[in-house]
């Protein structure tokens, strides 16, 4: 009986102490520069923050797939070095491709890597402007379906063959973060890479994850139009920042069209594209819009209900115009 009140005391001294070791959860934004931009990562009520982790996740996803670096993985197979062993990144990069290569007929190729460095937007930036013949001579190169994935190697059709992941490795960078994100725990979150975007969940208050996207039609006077982006993914591709004027006077856009080889400018000058669906995806069918062109990229949204878009294009009469199946805020 004696020995009670230092039982007492000792329970309660115990659940003081765990009491006080409980971290108090707040919101982590922080920002960065990776993949040749920037991005800012947002994510509510947690008790850790991540930057460090999220890094070195970057780094990774560069040394796996980034054109730019000498050694990295892609770089190595664009040597056509053998037997290169593959890391996942690249194996689900490289079948994601794949598939949406199909789903696009060939619209969305990376295999275009050869032409994207000479007509000047890669990293070798060589800013030829090319004969019809030497367009021919590239395009022997380019079809994904030339490559073939085997026992975690990559096999080509044709050496010479230069895959380039620049338009999905970003939306792909967006999709590894917000699996690590969720790993931890975390239900309400967004992650921007150079205006590429993916949410989970709310944000304080229930509120929706609101981004404002800028209206150059300037149809309702504001200067912008309102996306709820609350569990979903955006990319935009669009040439109007993104070209060349060459010392002939021709205009090349980044935008290599992989049934044609040339970078020539058409009608639809840029593509958002939202969907509830992986960053990469949403990133790659951007690509795939602005390579389609108007009528074609309309054709495709008809049958893929779930994918929605914002088109601008310019009409017959040079006058700027929208044409979307998204329904805004």
């Amino acid at each position: 009986m004696k020995n009670y009140p230092f039982v007492i005391l000792l329970i309660c001294a115990l659940c003081f102490s765990s009491c006080s070791k409980e971290t108090i959860k707040k919101n982590y934004t922080f920002k960065g520069a990776v993949f040749g931009t920037t991005y800012k990562i947002t994510y509510l009520n947690t008790d850790e923050n991540y930057k460090e982790n999220i890094d070195s996740l970057f780094l990774k996803m560069n040394n796996s797939l980034s054109t730019y670096i000498s050694d990295s993985e892609i770089s190595r197979v664009n040597r056509d070095e053998e037997n290169v062993e593959l890391d996942p990144y690249f194996i689900e990069v490289f079948k994601k491709s794949k598939r949406i290569f199909k789903e696009t007929n060939g619209y969305f190729d990376p295999t275009v890597g050869n032409l994207v460095n000479a007509w000047g937007f890669g990293p070798k930036k060589t800013k030829l402007d090319l004969t019809e013949a030497e367009v021919a001579k590239e395009m022997q190169f380019v079809g994904f379906d030339k490559l073939q994935l085997e026992n975690s190697t990559i096999k080509k059709e044709f050496p010479g063959i230069y895959l380039d992941f620049n338009s999905i490795a970003k939306g792909f960078g967006i999709d590894v973060v917000a699996r690590f994100l969720e790993s931890k725990n975390v239900k309400s979150y967004l992650v921007e890479i150079g205006g590429e975007i993916r949410t989970k969940g709310f944000k304080e208050a229930d509120k929706p994850w609101l981004v404002k996207l800028v209206d150059p039609i300037n149809a309702d006077g504001s200067g912008f139009k309102t996306l709820n982006l609350s569990n979903k993914s955006m990319a935009t591709s669009g040439n109007y920042r993104k070209f060349r004027i060459s010392e002939s006077g021709k205009k090349f856009v980044h935008t290599v069209n992989p049934k044609t080889g040339y970078a020539q400018e058409s009608n639809l000058l840029s593509a958002s594209v939202i969907a509830d669906l992986d960053c990469a995806d949403v990133d790659a069918y951007a690509t795939a819009f602005m390579a389609m062109g108007l009528e074609k990229t309309k054709n495709f949204l008809k049958k893929n209900s779930k994918i929605k878009a914002i088109l601008l294009y310019t009409n017959e009469n040079g006058n700027l115009e929208e044409y979307t199946n998204y329904t805004y805020k």
